[in-house]
């Protein structure tokens, strides 16, 4: 995929130096490029860390752990509402640890309590100083687990009964549950469909074959119980499966979104 640095060998994992040699990878989803810049400022300049790029979407992100390996990723919670890509982040790699940053739209008790059942390790407050983020990049990779003091008390609830179904009433479906019908590759390629992409067209990006490609549609298709691509996408955003842009992400107009861009590191 282009924009993606070949040949990369980090710390920490397997096949790559002996820790000491560098420092942890810290990446990025975020759809802000001035807030991925200071980011990166930050990162380059605390030791002991070190930048590898960003992505601006979800099937991004994805492609962006399995190529790069970071070992942090810094998630914004607006690209995340309903924790479907910390879930497949986490599930992909258990070694990754996952830092959620949270916008006040988010910042309430459930979204806190389905990130963390998501996989996520560590939850800040967006508008955080780099002290305290830097802070918590280290904090979660050590302990594997850091919750901002000020988001604390947000975690801290009782436990709720289930509410059972009604004698006679049927299962909800499980996108109108708000959970995740597809797989980490299905999502991947739906995210695709509702870009435009034809089948072609998601097999280069993502490397596979048309084939393989027309059978995650189908199985798409299956799951969602749709009629077709347009119907699906139309399905996905209306569960929240998929999500639109936050409000403050900006493309300039002579350069439309590419989602599918992954921004690397500079050498």
């Amino acid at each position: 995929m282009r924009g993606i640095e070949p040949n990369r060998t980090l710390a920490g994992r397997p096949g790559g130096p002996p820790p000491g040699g560098r420092g942890l990878g810290v990446a990025a989803v975020d759809p802000i490029p001035i807030f991925c810049e200071g980011l990166s400022s930050l990162v380059h300049r605390t030791p002991g860390l070190q930048w590898l790029g960003h992505a601006t979407s979800h099937h991004a992100a994805l492609q962006l752990c399995e190529q790069l390996k970071p070992d942090v990723i810094v998630l914004d919670s607006a690209l995340d509402p309903n924790c479907h890509l910390s879930r497949l982040l986490s599930g992909g790699d258990p070694a990754l640890v996952i830092i959620t940053l949270v916008r006040d739209t988010n910042r309430t008790q459930q979204y806190l309590a389905a990130a963390i059942a998501a996989g996520v390790h560590a939850i800040v407050p967006r508008a955080t100083d780099g002290r305290h983020l830097t802070e918590a990049i280290r904090r979660a990779h050590s302990d594997r687990r850091y919750i901002d003091p000020t988001l604390a008390a947000l975690t801290a609830r009782p436990k709720r009964q289930p509410v059972l179904p009604k004698v006679g009433e049927p299962p909800k479906p499980a996108t109108a549950r708000g959970l995740m019908p597809l797989s980490r590759r299905e999502y991947q390629v739906l995210q695709l469909v509702a870009e435009g992409l034809e089948n072609s067209g998601i097999a280069k990006i993502l490397f596979l074959s048309v084939e393989t490609v027309r059978t995650h549609v189908k199985s798409i298709l299956r799951k969602l119980s749709a009629r077709d691509r347009t119907h699906a996408v139309t399905i996905a955003f209306r569960s929240g499966i998929l999500v639109t842009n936050p409000d403050d992400a900006h493309n300039p107009p002579d350069a439309p979104a590419t989602p599918t861009s992954i921004a690397p590191s500079p050498r």
